[in-house]
């Protein structure tokens, strides 16, 4: 496959941002979607600190529900031209990077899934 030009976005946000009623990260997601991006990745953080400097961890026997977020997201610059400005409008408060990529192997499985 030749290689096929990219951008990859990175969503910073902590477990308890909130879109309306529902945890940041799985309106994102959702909007994504909906919106049949490529695809994306929610990766929860063990440590991490944002603007604010205070650190948050993870510590046996904790319960912390502060900890960072991180959703990448791969598609084409199209798509994320397209759907940046709904993806800030929702943005509670976080960060977000975009990076150009390249797609050098992508296999979709649309509707292959089980469940």
């Amino acid at each position: 496959m030749q290689p096929e030009k990219a951008k990859r976005l990175r969503i910073y946000v902590n477990e308890d941002d909130q879109v309306g009623h529902r945890p940041a990260h799985l309106a994102i997601v959702e909007l994504l979607r909906r919106e049949r991006a490529a695809g994306a990745t929610v990766v929860r953080g063990f440590e991490g600190f944002g603007g604010s400097g205070v650190v948050h961890t993870v510590n046996l026997g904790d319960l912390v529900e502060k900890l960072p977020v991180v959703i990448e997201w791969v598609d084409t610059p199209e798509r994320v031209a397209r759907l940046l400005p709904k993806l800030e409008q929702m943005l509670p408060r976080g960060l977000v990077t975009i990076d150009e990529t390249e797609i050098v192997v992508a296999k979709p499985g649309w509707g292959s899934e089980a469940g």
